[in-house]
């Protein structure tokens, strides 16, 4: 009797049993084809969200850090201001804090003394997140806007390569100390006519004595912290007029222009950056002024082979606005391919900075151009970073 009461719990068990085995087969079947063992879904299981996988790997491969920059960021990267002042204005701050501007020019009215300028470029570094670019015009002799730091000599007094070397080498490390990472120098303009308007600012007449000593100099300045700018290519030897001062024109081709030897040896010292004259150039291109011509920067790219940033000459000289205004130079300077608009005038970065943005988003090639751009100054703030190479 016990035993016939117990064989209905058993089957009743094993029925249970059953159903639960079917119902748990049911449930796995619909999580593998629903959930993430199957194609129907692209939910990661826990911890597989940051594993590599080949797409993402690719994906990663093909992201570059100027892809993070918004446009008006890129755009910015293309722009060096200045300002009146010896505090960084409100203003400023804001354009640098926005990602708006690659950093400033400063000059003479700017600084008063080694502890101003040293409180006047941190503001900027701060204000920028630490990545400005604070550049300055400190060749030696009378052109120097810290009057305080060397080069205490131009440079035709500077004398022979291994004294240039180390008197830039000097100069970079105490301008460094200030806070700047860019110079604008040395000149490889060769003088080589009478009453050259450079002819107190290049190292030399004689063009291979000029690129030794252009090229010590670009050695000397990064080995003391701060990125070298050859300027003014392709060379304002042969001008009479100063552009900053009025329109010039430089005559000769290619196998012409004397300044190309010293600008050839200066570009084996591997400079950050390259200054494009704003004189003109008819033996190279008949129509266009340096700064926007196309032949001009091919000229450097291609057959001299120089992959670091070209930097305009100021867009406010008056051999620019002889003939173009600041928009339509920075504009054509970035379509010939340069990549920094250097602005020196009161108003001007607000009027380059819309130009350009204007132009990129209503044009896909320029707009991919700008990013070329972003590109090498991203490149450039790093290297300046690092002590100027």
């Amino acid at each position: 009797m016990p035993a016939r009461r117990r064989a209905p719990d058993v089957r009743a068990r094993l029925l249970a049993v059953g159903v639960l085995v079917a119902a748990l087969v049911f449930v796995a079947v619909v999580a593998l084809t629903f959930g993430g063992g199957g194609r129907a879904s692209q939910r990661p299981a826990p911890g597989e969200a940051s594993r590599p996988t080949p797409e993402r790997e690719e994906a990663a491969a093909r992201s570059e850090p100027v892809d993070d920059l918004s446009l008006d960021e890129q755009v910015g990267s293309l722009v060096v201001l200045r300002f009146a002042g010896t505090t960084l204005p409100d203003y400023v701050e804001r354009i640098l804090g926005d990602g708006e501007a690659a950093g400033v020019i400063l000059f003479a009215d700017n600084l008063t003394g080694p502890g101003q300028a040293r409180a006047l470029t941190k503001s900027i570094q701060k204000a920028a997140g630490g990545d400005a670019l604070i550049m300055v015009d400190q060749e030696g002799g009378p052109v120097r806007n810290l009057p305080w730091l060397g080069p205490a000599q131009a440079p035709p007094d500077q004398g022979d390569p291994a004294a240039v070397r180390a008197t830039s080498r000097q100069a970079g490390r105490a301008l460094a100390e200030q806070g700047f990472n860019v110079v604008l120098g040395p000149v490889a303009d060769v003088p080589s006519v009478p009453g050259s308007a450079l002819a107190g600012r290049g190292f030399s007449t004689d063009p291979q004595i000029a690129g030794e000593r252009v090229a010590a100099a670009v050695r000397g300045w990064q080995e003391g912290g701060v990125v070298a700018t050859l300027k003014h290519f392709p060379g304002l030897g042969a001008a009479t007029t100063n552009t900053d001062d009025g329109p010039a024109t430089v005559e000769g081709g290619r196998e012409e222009l004397p300044d190309l030897v010293a600008f050839r040896a200066g570009l084996k010292a591997d400079p950050g950056l390259v200054m494009l004259s704003s004189a003109r150039y008819p033996g190279l291109d008949p129509d266009m002024l340096a700064l926007v011509s196309p032949v001009v920067v091919s000229l450097l790219r291609d057959a001299l082979g120089f992959d670091g940033v070209l930097i305009t000459d100021s867009l406010e000289s008056r051999a620019v606005q002889a003939r173009l205004t600041v928009e339509e130079a920075a504009v054509g300077s970035v379509e010939a391919g340069g990549d920094i608009a250097l602005t020196t005038g009161r108003g001007s970065w607000i009027r380059v900075f819309e130009a350009l943005g204007d132009r990129a988003r209503g044009d896909e090639d320029f707009r991919a151009r700008v990013r070329e751009s972003a590109a090498r100054v991203l490149e450039l703030k790093r290297s300046a970073g690092r002590g100027g190479s």
